[in-house]
């Protein structure tokens, strides 16, 4: 049976809860994403996508409902065990790359590997080598200063890739760009998604962008569901 790389079951947040000024993100929404597939999460501001992707990679707990990753429920792990869960399994891209100033791209990609006890000498190689899959392999020497914008995303498509994770979460990867870079950067990611078996759920605002998925889905009133076509 194919397990699935990630099941969100009727999820709900509320901020502010029990105060006058409390607010529900999200209502018993559900989700679920194959091994492989790619699906984009499509919703419009202030519907609480960066809310539901920070509970599917264990950077937020919900208030109710669970969250299973590769047939794992990692509802109720405790801080280190979801620390370690999400360092090895999941992979984040943001709409800000948000590299480290003082350091090189390389030296970007390999931090997140270090600090999950991968050997110097093969973090580098494997640095080298995403750099180079997404056409920065030239400028892996170069701060993050010196890129352009689609090239410092480029980089961080790759920290986001350093130690291997199986779920890549996006948020609005692209959208920090203009159409044409933001076209040349997504299928950069799209090839590097398919090349590594990746499973991605990516929110966007561009439905041009979603109909190049497996899937669309749409985050509307705190729940998720599914849209037939991206048009």
């Amino acid at each position: 049976m194919n397990e699935r790389a990630l099941s969100l079951h009727d999820i709900s947040k509320t901020y502010n809860a029990g105060k006058p000024n409390e607010v529900q993100v999200l209502r018993n929404a559900s989700l679920t994403l194959d091994r492989g597939e790619v699906v984009a999460l499509v919703a419009p501001s202030g519907a609480g996508k960066s809310t539901l992707l920070h509970i599917a990679g264990l950077l937020d707990t919900p208030d109710t409902g669970a969250v299973v990753i590769n047939g794992a429920d990692m509802t109720r792990l405790g801080d280190r065990a979801r620390t370690a869960a999400r360092r090895g399994q999941v992979g984040f891209i943001y709409q800000f790359h948000h590299l480290l100033p003082e350091f090189s791209a390389l030296e970007n990609v390999v931090l997140p590997q270090l600090a999950n006890a991968v050997p110097q000498r093969t973090a580098e190689a494997r640095a080298r080598d995403l750099l180079e899959r997404v056409g920065v392999g030239a400028r892996a020497d170069h701060r993050p200063a010196a890129l352009s914008g689609g090239e410092q995303q480029r980089v961080a498509f790759c920290r986001a890739l350093a130690n291997g994770p199986s779920l890549l979460l996006a948020d609005e990867p692209t959208g920090n760009l203009d159409p044409e870079t933001s076209d040349q950067v997504f299928a950069a990611l799209m090839a590097l998604v398919r090349d590594t078996g990746l499973s991605a759920l990516i929110a966007t605002h561009n439905l041009e962008l979603a109909r190049r998925m497996d899937r669309v889905v749409r985050l509307d009133a705190g729940q998720v569901t599914p849209t037939p076509s991206a048009s």
